[in-house]
């Protein structure tokens, strides 16, 4: 596929709200009201990615930049959005992205559309001079888990490789780094039972050493010992 990723207009809406209720069959879509606001408050955080031959809209990220101070790492994906609406945006103060939305059309993933979506918001990063990407990656696997272990564990088998999580496995592979599990990120998701790794992507030509002390040595990964 020849897929172009380029800043979201007004008339990719209603090709993004489409793209949301595939992806989140029978959760709610993003509304136009939501998406004109992003849009409004800061548009050069919302990507779209189209297939160039037929103009469809096969994935789409949305992001804010946040005062993380305001914060703290076991809120809710509704706290860090502004209900969706990204009014918290502040762009004069914070120096960090947050991630609100990564995703990519059923039956279009594993084709490198993620990947450019992503380097797209590094660059964004980098050219902003901003410290750092941080989100919560949604546990999608981790409801078939549930019954045999906690969610920290999970996450931790995850880091390790141990087991796969189709979202947090991909985020880890581009360079984030767990800080820390939420519990109730998404609260009626059925398969990450509300559970979230708050991760994080640092910039490193702006980083300093102390801007990597948040870091638990839990959610690194241990390299097997040689036997």
């Amino acid at each position: 596929m020849n897929v172009v990723v380029r800043s979201t207009l007004p008339e990719d809406f209603p090709g993004v709200i489409d793209l949301t209720r595939k992806v989140y069959a029978g959760g709610p879509p993003w509304t136009i009201e939501q998406l004109t606001s992003h849009s409004k408050v800061f548009p050069e955080g919302q990507f779209v990615a189209v297939d160039s031959e037929s103009g469809r809209i096969v994935g789409m990220a949305a992001s804010l930049i946040v005062l993380w101070d305001d914060y703290h790492m076991d809120m809710s994906w509704r706290d860090f959005t502004e209900g969706g609406m990204f009014t918290n945006h502040d762009s004069k103060h914070g120096r960090t992205l947050y991630g609100a939305e990564v995703m990519v059309a059923p039956g279009f993933q594993r084709r490198g559309i993620g990947n450019k979506l992503y380097a797209a918001r590094r660059d964004l990063v980098q050219r902003l001079g901003l410290l750092r990407i941080r989100a919560g990656a949604r546990l999608r696997g981790y409801h078939r888990y549930a019954a045999k272990m906690d969610a920290e564990e999970y996450v931790i088998r995850v880091v390790n490789r141990k087991l796969s999580d189709p979202t947090l496995s991909f985020q880890l592979k581009h360079g984030f780094h767990v800080l820390g599990v939420a519990s109730d990120y998404l609260r009626n998701d059925p398969e990450s039972l509300g559970y979230a790794a708050v991760i994080e992507w640092i910039n490193a030509s702006v980083a300093t050493l102390a801007d990597y002390s948040d870091r638990d040595p839990r959610y690194s990964f241990r390299r097997p010992c040689a036997s």
